[in-house]
């Protein structure tokens, strides 16, 4: 894995200052610690961090071809590189090096932008080539590897594989995208493709970007999309076959390292499933790691235990203490924007121990997306066959009644928990899973955001971002459609951030064979009552796995990483929460109500609401400020 960086003059040949391009690159030093290399020619600069895994000798970046008119930086793994490499000798091509990057060069002389599709893995790359004075950036179809770009004012176009690569150029300005705020106080994380930032992008997942001479700052193609297109007709016991078979290998082909190679082990479905067939393709044990807890409401280690012992793993666990809160300057610094899901710490820990044993891990990401494994997609389904009972001139007035005077009673059994259902049935699909998603709901948005900041939004709500993908959408099925919201935006946008940045930050790559996009191809094409069987999500995979892994791990209640906020913020971090949410900083950016943070402490800390989700994003944005406006911010 590694860390790539890009300067092109779009207005001719200016110089490219090489102090400045080491700059952006040093910056990702965490991501490739290994070796550092910039490439430079009249207009053009590149710059490459290494983290070596394959080709270790002579994989060195940037690469170019034969007579250097074809230069990359890349980061990422091209499972099918050995296919690829005897296809383009078979046209004629010569290769120096055993790596999957020298495939890049080649493949763009052969198919041109079209080579993007020719790859399966995990990518982001910046290819130059100097006899169409052009700059071509792709990122892989799913969102794994990361990419940011911008245009400055002076005509020269900027990348790089995290924000801060970009944020180390003097010229780009730095005013806040409205847009984006509203959009992290909704989801947690801002979606592609917007930054933090008004002058800085995110290439989105599946998207290509080919940035000429003279031309203004290029728009982003899409060269694939999930299909969810229905195949051929498939018993349940052929799929279940066949989808064993197919993530076999899919985790096959992410095993060739020439460095120390484990995977993560969470006692999940997922990541034992990968354990499990990883078991089978290996000669010695696997190397598996695992984060134990010391309060036992939030451990699963004894579930990862148990997969370990029935395939003889190399098994290595870190007791974390549920008192790891020291780290919320640390993400701030990672993430580099605004980003509030808490299982960054966890996920943070198990990657630094994952680092201690293995260059390369396998984990589970993708499964629940993929297999509709989210508790969300059952209630989302089933709200959606309620709606469908009543015409909706019927339905809208009767569930926003019910939803308006319904008590809140978060502290009830979830059979009276039913405020939120009807808020939901009020609206449609698209806004009813919003709400059932968004950390701050609109209401609460609307309380939260100063009358002069939500004019700036002019009119712009963040549901906004879930309807623009779903008029895009291939399919009208309840469960396809939520699927597909999650892959465009949660997926890429909170998942595979946390991941990526989390392990980059120990110079470990993560390889995701659920994330293969032949395997989440054919599985979208599965029918959804194959993902969704009476309200039991992963249906198929869970009966699969059954030969595989005991009942008590596939069919135990899904718990994923979390960690204590409540407690936190009536504890421990109690007076860090009272100075961040009611001190100058927050209330100087006039995006606030400050009556409202006063709100939220008040009632959080006196036990009379748990507000700790708001609270939360609240803190990691106030982190975000004070990190990107230091002193200023902080004395308000």
């Amino acid at each position: 894995m590694c860390g790539i960086v890009g300067i092109f003059d779009t207005r001719g040949q200016r110089a490219i200052d090489a102090g400045l391009l080491r700059r952006m690159n040093d910056t990702q030093s965490h991501r490739g610690p290994d070796e550092s290399d910039i490439y430079r020619e009249p207009g053009l600069g590149l710059g490459h961090r290494r983290l070596s895994v394959i080709d270790i000798s002579l994989g060195q970046q940037p690469l170019a071809n034969e007579d250097g008119s074809v230069v990359v930086c890349y980061n990422g793994e091209i499972y099918n590189f050995r296919e690829l490499t005897a296809e383009l000798k078979a046209l004629g091509h010569q290769f120096r090096t055993r790596s999957d990057t020298e495939v890049i060069v080649h493949a763009w002389e052969e198919w041109g932008e079209a080579c993007v599709e020719r790859f399966r893995g995990m990518f982001a790359f910046g290819l130059w080539d100097r006899n169409s004075r052009q700059l071509f950036l792709a990122r892989d179809r799913l969102g794994v590897k990361p990419m940011f770009y911008a245009m400055l004012p002076n005509g020269f176009f900027i990348f790089g594989s995290e924000l801060k690569s970009l944020l180390a150029v003097p010229g780009l300005p730095k005013m806040f995208e409205a847009r984006s705020i509203e959009d992290y106080f909704a989801y947690g994380y801002i979606p592609e493709p917007r930054t933090i930032f008004q002058s800085a992008f995110k290439l989105p997942p599946g998207h290509r970007l080919t940035q000429k001479m003279n031309a203004p700052l290029a728009q982003a193609l899409r060269y694939w999309d999930v299909p969810f297109r229905t195949g051929a007709r498939i018993s349940e016991g052929d799929a279940q076959a066949e989808l064993v078979e197919r993530l076999r290998e899919a985790v096959r082909i992410r095993l060739v390292a020439e460095v120390p190679l484990g995977a993560f082990l969470s006692g999940g479905v997922d990541s034992s499933a990968v354990v499990a067939l990883m078991a089978g393709l290996s000669d010695a044990p696997v190397n598996t790691c695992s984060i134990a807890f010391r309060d036992k409401a939030y451990d699963e280690s004894a579930f990862a235990a148990m997969v370990a012992q029935q395939y003889g793993t190399q098994h290595h666990v870190q007791t974390v203490d549920t008192e790891d809160y020291g780290l919320v300057d640390t993400l701030a610094a990672l993430y580099d924007e605004p980003y509030a899901d808490s299982s960054a710490i966890p996920t943070y820990r198990v990657c630094q121990l994952a680092r201690q044993r293995v260059t390369v891990a396998l984990s589970g990401d993708g499964g629940d997306e993929s297999l509709a494994g989210y508790r969300r997609y059952r209630h989302a389904v089933a709200e959606e066959r309620m709606r469908r009972l009543l015409p909706a001139c019927a339905r809208r007035p009767l569930f926003r009644m019910l939803g308006r005077y319904y008590p809140k009673a978060d502290w009830a059994p979830r059979i009276f928990r039913a405020k939120s259902t009807f808020e939901s049935l009020a609206r449609d699909l698209v806004d009813g899973y919003f709400h059932g998603v968004s950390l701050m709901r609109d209401a609460m948005r609307d309380q939260l955001f100063s009358r002069g900041f939500r004019s700036s939004l002019q009119g712009y709500r963040a549901v906004d971002t879930l309807r623009a993908h779903a008029r895009n959408a291939p399919s009208d099925d309840p469960l396809s459609l939520v699927q597909y919201l999650d892959m465009k935006t949660y997926l890429p946008g909170d998942i595979l951030t946390k991941v990526d940045r989390a392990s980059m930050a120990h110079a470990l790559e993560v390889r995701s064979p659920l994330l293969d996009h032949e395997l989440v191809e054919w599985i979208s094409g599965l029918p959804p009552g194959l993902k969704l069987q009476k309200g039991e999500g992963k249906h198929v995979f869970k009966r699969a796995m059954l030969q595989h892994l005991p009942q008590q791990i596939l069919y135990r209640r899904k718990q994923g990483f979390a960690v204590p906020l409540e407690a936190w913020f009536r504890g421990p971090l109690r007076e860090r929460v009272r100075t961040a949410l009611l001190g100058n900083g927050l209330a100087s950016t006039g995006i606030f109500q400050p009556a409202f943070l006063a709100m939220l402490v008040e009632q959080h800390q006196s036990g009379r609401r748990d507000f700790s989700a708001p609270i939360w994003t609240l803190l990691m944005f106030d982190a975000f400020l004070r990190k990107e406006l230091g002193t200023a911010y902080a004395n308000g």
